[in-house]
């Protein structure tokens, strides 16, 4: 009879590490994004392969233990990692392999979108994601995808082709249009609710060098600037993208020393089409106001997507709020002025992402993501360095969206979500909640995969 106990004879059947609580790594391995959470695992099983994703999957189903699936780590509630269960960390399935001829790229489901970015752009070519480069390809993608790139080309998930996935039962599936077809719908836009994506395979897009960067007004200007922005991206080209911010000015370069500290508002471009249109296509943008600061030129598209990471750096205390927006009415304008004039810490902020476009070409039930008719995804951000002002962030980031809130569509994006209960997971899926529910009851009928923003499984007739 063998003596082993069950996480020495999981650690036997792994190419990769087995983390416990002792370890000299265990605290660097339990860290995520977010540093407001703090969460404690029993177990993380760092995997090498798909085959320890299925060897890992097995024995926390095998146990009764809780599991939560860690890819890039970003997501603000923390929903990649435990207490007290077990952590699949898919961090070393990174590989990207870019066919250039057919303009597609198979993604390990632990890359992130800055390592995607530099693969794809050695050949011109991207696939929409979001606009911090370290965010994790897995999480961002199932969620949906909102970007710099979602007028032009849609959602994350619009170029989806297929997912290779390890379900409940530990087999390895291939979700697409042709199999699977089900679950394929289901993941696009449905979370980590139906198995662990090991790996993706994209549609790339003709996206090298770009004419972005930020345009910046002061504070006073605000009600103007947002009455101005929402008339004006509703009537532009989709070649150009630009999401709108409340923001305090970083002190250092790119910025004028003048600017350093200042509450100002913003967006943020990103325009794709032909260079010898861009002067036209910016001129109107450069004359409003006039703004504080244009900070348009060419560059890189992996720039642009990079520009945001040492302004927010892992190990951060976040909390996020998010909804939905149909209509931004001068009701709900004068509440963010409101609030935006109280932002807590430097890092605060709030930003409105255009869902529109491509991404309204896309039924709002051909895939799990409903709000194809929004006009945005709305998120506020209560971020500082110090857990002394936990309080104070979280605060302002509730009140803030309480005001908002009736003046949004109801629900919200899933990314940008907290831990705040089913009622809101189900109004932000809306009627496809009952659909998703009963791909849930086929594929995780135990709701092995609930450390996210759950999907109950609910069988076909009882969710009809």
């Amino acid at each position: 009879m063998s003596n082993e106990i069950p996480e020495d004879l999981l650690q036997a059947n792994l190419r990769g590490t087995l983390v416990r609580p002792g370890d000299a790594g265990y605290d660097d391995a339990r860290k995520v994004y977010n540093a407001m959470i703090d969460r404690r695992p029993r177990l993380i099983a760092r995997c090498a392969d798909v085959a320890d994703v299925i060897t890992a999957l097995g024995f926390a189903r095998d146990q009764g233990l809780l599991l939560a699936v860690r890819g890039g780590g970003h997501n603000g509630a923390g929903l990649g990692v435990c207490d007290d269960g077990l952590v699949i960390d898919l961090s070393s399935l990174r590989g990207v392999r870019v066919d250039p001829a057919g303009r597609t790229a198979r993604v390990g489901g632990g890359c992130t979108w800055g390592e995607v970015d530099h693969a794809t752009h050695a050949f011109g070519l991207a696939a929409p994601s979001g606009v911090i480069s370290t965010t994790g390809v897995g999480g961002l993608t199932l969620g949906g995808g909102i970007g710099n790139l979602s007028r032009k080309y849609g959602l994350s998930i619009d170029s989806l082709i297929e997912a290779d996935v390890v379900l409940a039962d530990g087999r390895l599936v291939t979700a697409s249009e042709k199999e699977h077809a089900d679950l394929f719908w289901a993941l696009r836009g449905g979370g980590g609710n139906f198995g662990i994506v090991t790996s993706f395979l994209f549609r790339l897009h003709p996206v090298k060098d770009i004419v972005g960067g930020p345009t910046l007004w002061h504070l006073a200007d605000a009600a103007k600037v947002m009455r101005w922005y929402r008339d004006f991206i509703a009537a532009a080209p989709e070649d150009l993208n630009g999401w709108f911010a409340f923001l305090t000015v970083p002190p250092g370069p790119p910025f004028p020393e003048a600017l350093w500290l200042k509450k100002m508002c913003a967006v943020v471009w990103c325009y794709v089409g032909p260079p010898e249109r861009a002067a036209a296509v910016f001129e109107p943008i450069a004359g409003f106001g006039p703004p504080a600061l244009h900070g348009v030129h060419a560059m890189p598209f992996p720039f642009l997507q990079a520009a945001f990471d040492k302004l927010y750096p892992p190990g951060h205390q976040w909390y996020w709020r998010a909804d939905f927006v149909d209509e931004l009415s001068d009701a709900a304008i004068a509440l963010h002025e409101q609030y935006a004039a109280q932002m807590p810490t430097p890092q605060s902020g709030m930003h409105l992402y255009p869902v529109d476009g491509a991404v309204h070409r896309v039924g709002r039930g051909d895939t799990a993501f409903s709000y194809r008719e929004t006009r945005w995804a709305s998120v506020i951000i209560g971020v500082d360095p110090d857990p002394a002002n936990r309080e104070k962030i979280t605060d302002w980031t509730r009140r803030y969206h309480d005001a908002l809130h009736p003046h949004s569509a109801g629900g919200a994006y899933v990314n940008f979500m907290m831990d705040e209960g089913q009622e809101r997971v189900q109004a932000t899926y809306r009627d496809n909640y009952a659909r998703l529910a009963a791909v849930k009851a086929k594929y995780d009928p135990g709701n092995l995969f609930r450390v996210n923003q759950n999907v109950r499984p609910v069988a076909a007739r009882a969710a009809a």
